[in-house]
């Protein structure tokens, strides 16, 4: 499998621009979604582990009741954001819309 590389900045403004939940911080995807119950947040983020598993590529998860707080960077890539974290990204939005 090959190494991912790091996407260009103007890929990352582009995904930004088309995703504008999600922000740039310190180098790193970051999104908070907050659900409607916790229980609710708690299947958001089962799913979110089943899709990161079968992609093998793992975000942070931060867990503070309805509010669940995603970050993802790719290590293998010197811990810059490549295409790996884009679409999980996305998939991950697409999750939210479908537990609401």
């Amino acid at each position: 499998m090959a190494r991912p590389t790091a996407l260009s900045e103007t890929d990352v403004a582009e995904f930004l621009n088309t995703h504008p939940a999600w922000r740039r911080e310190k180098g790193a995807l970051v999104r908070t979604y907050e659900l409607a119950t916790f229980p609710t947040a708690i299947r958001f983020v089962s799913k979110v582990g089943d899709l990161a598993e079968s992609a093998d590529h793992h975000p942070d998860i931060d867990i503070r009741w309805r509010k669940v707080t995603l970050l993802f960077v790719t290590h293998d890539a010197g811990n810059a954001i490549t295409s790996l974290d884009t679409k999980l990204a996305h998939e991950c939005d697409g999750l939210a819309e479908s537990a609401k």
